[in-house]
């Protein structure tokens, strides 16, 4: 029986407050308006994004909320307007969206659309301002336009990705955040040459994707620093050749780096969210040509400061959302 145009129940873990114990409820998510599309969520992974903005650290406090931005599902219903997708159609929700008009998406730039660019406080969607969620008639804000720890979510058409219907969704959901993050900001940021060298800093989902597409762009040396030996090995098989631990060194991980390296690193990929890694990232990269790429999200008040000359020698320092 056809759900579309009706108030779906169902359930979903609510964020009540910040760093409070997610809560399963059974709530409302209403119809989809103009240019939203309602998505039944079949599989979500958890991005420590998720966490971060649970607790809080890097945001005004907006509760309650769902969280939950990494994930696959299948097109339940359409809004007005909708031309792109239909329902059926297997998806992957996307928190940095195109509305494929404005300068961002019209330059190959950058995809930093205006409309649909990451705002991680905006609880409502961009069609009213109001929420598609509730319980017991009280609202529950959204989270990225994306609020994918729900059974069902709506979202603008400009944040779904239509894909392969074969494409198994609980392998491929980690494509709409982790995985296209770290890779996109390795092939598509960093560009490292053919023979060249890498460092990535931290070797989780992100990191590890990083190391992947240093590894497709064939450098041949990819350095994986966490300080965790235990991920050492599962990184061989995402391209990494060396490793560092920092806390094995009584010195900056940036000097041990550049010693290894004859004066540092072609490409630097920093994916944990560390200022000080940031920093590392920055300095062990070889002066001249060397680019550090900034991946991971820092807490809200957090900054980090860096040696003029450091840029004056011409290195460069980028930043990346998802690419």
């Amino acid at each position: 029986m056809s759900t579309a145009g009706q108030v779906i129940r169902c359930k979903a873990a609510v964020a009540w407050e910040a760093g409070k114990p997610l809560s399963v409820e059974e709530i409302e998510v209403a119809p989809p308006q103009k240019n939203e599309v309602r998505v039944k969520i079949h599989f979500t992974s958890l991005c420590h994004t998720d966490v971060y903005f649970w607790e809080a650290k890097g945001q005004n406090p907006l509760f309650p909320r769902i969280l939950g931005h990494e994930a696959g599902g299948v097109v339940e219903s359409v809004g007005e307007g909708v031309m792109d997708v239909e329902p059926g159609d297997h998806v992957l929700p996307i928190f940095t969206g195109e509305c494929k008009e404005c300068p961002h998406c019209l330059s190959e730039a950058s995809n930093m659309c205006d409309l649909l660019r990451i705002n991680t406080e905006r609880g409502g969607m961009l069609h009213d301002g109001q929420t598609r969620f509730s319980k017991d008639g009280k609202p529950i804000y959204h989270f990225l336009g994306t609020s994918t720890f729900s059974e069902y979510t709506v979202v603008h058409v400009g944040q779904v990705a239509k894909i392969n219907p074969e494409a198994p969704l609980d392998k491929v959901c980690v494509l709409s955040c982790g995985m296209s993050t770290g890779f996109g900001a390795t092939v598509n940021v960093a560009k490292p040459k053919k023979g060249g060298s890498v460092a990535v800093f931290g070797l989780g989902a992100v990191g590890l994707a990083a190391a992947e597409g240093a590894r497709v762009c064939e450098a041949s040396r990819i350095i994986g620093i966490d300080l965790n030996p235990n991920r050492f090995e599962e990184a061989k098989k995402f391209g990494c050749t060396e490793f560092v631990n920092p806390k094995d060194h009584n010195k900056p991980v940036q000097e041990v780096i550049s010693e290894m390296t004859g004066g540092g690193v072609d490409c630097s990929i920093e994916c944990t969210g560390s200022t000080q890694a940031m920093v590392s990232a920055f300095e062990c990269v070889h002066d001249g040509w060397g680019v550090a790429v900034l991946v991971g999200v820092p807490s809200r008040d957090d900054s980090f400061k860096t040696h003029p000359i450091h840029f004056l020698n011409e290195r460069t320092l980028r930043g990346v959302g998802t690419r």
